[in-house]
């Protein structure tokens, strides 16, 4: 267990991106994509000419290769997380903890958060809500609801909120955790404006943040903007923790963090 000063960013975590920009990016990659499984399909003709199926194929790989390297540019690798989110989402028990993790929309920020009893307590970081009393939650099928911001800790940055609901769906919590290296977890978020997109991840390690006087969790996994209050999933389907930050780490490049939930119980309690 590592205890030593690292410098680690939860701005990059709060969605700031242009939507029509994003939402661009992605369609012409999609119809790009699509455009090429369709030529794929036709039959081979025989001909003299240059065969045009070859020309616009050509044409849309030169324009998914824009388009790709453009993602590089944003950090949003979007079709293979897509992916890996769409093939995660067929497991049954997947699927239910998707319906227990919110949008959170805070002024013109936006993260995620998770419903922890099924009358409508939520819990988030507190850098997604800071500098609000209500924010807006919406649920994937219980619908959309005014969360009045009931309890802080800024120590650990977390939050809890509250919404007027009942028989809502919700994610226990592990009582006594532990963080095995190299032990698979899974996460739950809405980053880069897209919704409820499941990834997985392996703990590296505890380590202890600057300013912190508690151990954190290192995961590599693919951590973006608006996972900021993602929970952390165990093998077990319990939370295990809260994401909050990204670091860059020696040996690992970008790595995720995400706060014990222990330290949410044990500051709930006192």
């Amino acid at each position: 267990m590592e205890e030593k000063e690292q410098k680690y960013d939860d701005s990059d975590l709060i969605e700031r991106i242009d939507e029509e920009e994003m939402q661009e990016l992605v369609r012409q990659a999609q119809e790009d994509a699509l455009f090429k499984a369709s030529l794929e399909k036709q039959p081979e003709k025989t001909s003299r000419r240059f065969p045009r199926w070859l020309f616009w194929l050509i044409s849309s790989v030169f324009l998914f290769s824009t388009f790709s390297f453009v993602f590089q540019i944003y950090s949003i690798p979007a079709i293979e997380f897509l992916a890996a989110s769409a093939r995660l989402s067929t497991d049954e028990k997947v699927k239910e903890h998707k319906k227990s993790v919110v949008t959170i929309a805070a002024g013109e920020s936006k993260g995620t958060g998770f419903s922890i009893s099924s009358d409508g307590t939520i819990l988030t970081n507190y850098h997604v809500i800071e500098g609000h009393e209500h924010v807006t939650v919406d649920f994937p099928e219980a619908g959309v609801f005014q969360a009045e911001v009931v309890e802080t800790y800024e120590v650990v940055d977390l939050a809890l909120l509250n919404v007027d609901g009942e028989n809502l769906p919700y994610l226990e919590l592990a009582e006594h955790p532990d963080f095995p290296v190299d032990e698979q977890i899974m996460f739950i978020g809405n980053p880069l404006y897209f919704h409820g997109i499941v990834n997985e991840g392996v703990i590296i390690d505890s380590i202890r943040l600057r300013d912190w006087d508690h151990d954190v969790v290192m995961m590599k996994a693919p951590v973006y903007h608006g996972n900021s209050g993602s929970p952390v999933i165990d093998e077990n389907g319990q939370v295990i923790g809260v994401v909050f930050a990204t670091m860059k780490y020696e040996g690992y490049g970008k790595v995720g963090l995400f706060i014990p939930i222990r330290l949410f119980l044990k500051h709930k309690k006192t």
